[in-house]
């Protein structure tokens, strides 16, 4: 009589089971880091879209001084801290206004299409630290802050801007916000100018 014979080594039971765990966790992986990879570069991607609408805001801000009569020997009167309420008293785009006048349109303008355009948008326009005789300043310092999820500001992507150093004004970027600054200089252009019932064409210098 024969007997059948039995291996010496047990059953192994549920390989299968644990071989398909392990390949589900390293696929989660995967796909987590695939995922966090993306929503960096979403990110990234939002803050470029941001910081072009802002150099957009600031070349508007740029073109309407240059059609103002006279900005450039009067750039103080665009100067405009982070919270300044600017309200105009004129509408002037169907009145006569003074440069003056005209010089606080712009800003109401401008200031509100920095909040439409940006989240928690604001900015602060200062005298270029760098000029310091009133009389041959060319340019304006123009900051604009905005709120979004990115790194904190102790992080290499975004170091805190301050450029409040001889300008008179708080020209630093607020806490917990991006911004950019850029410099923009004012051209001095012929514009036309209403005195009284006549228009004449006023060229400042001249």
């Amino acid at each position: 009589m024969t007997y059948p014979t039995h291996s010496h080594f047990p059953h192994q039971r549920g390989v299968t089971l644990i071989e398909s765990l392990v390949a589900i966790i390293i696929m989660a992986l995967g796909i987590l880091g695939i995922l966090g990879m993306q929503m960096r570069t979403l990110n990234n991607t939002q803050t470029s879209l941001y910081r072009t609408q802002a150099i957009r805001l600031i070349e508007d801000l740029s073109e309407r001084m240059a059609t103002n009569p006279n900005a450039l020997l009067n750039l103080s009167n665009y100067v405009s801290d982070w919270d300044d309420d600017v309200a105009a008293d004129k509408n002037c785009s169907s009145v006569t206004c003074t440069n003056s006048e005209i010089a606080a349109y712009d800003l109401e303008q401008w200031k509100t299409a920095v909040q439409d355009n940006l989240p928690t948008g604001q900015a602060n326009i200062f005298l270029a630290p760098g000029e310091t005789v009133n009389a041959n300043r060319r340019q304006l310092g123009v900051m604009i802050a905005w709120r979004e999820n990115e790194l904190a500001q102790d992080d290499d992507y975004k170091d805190p801007i301050n450029a409040a150093s001889g300008s008179g004004q708080n020209a630093s970027c607020p806490a917990d916000h991006s911004c950019h600054l850029q410099y923009i200089t004012v051209i001095a252009r012929c514009a036309p100018y209403f005195a009284g019932t006549n228009t004449q064409l006023f060229c400042p210098g001249s």
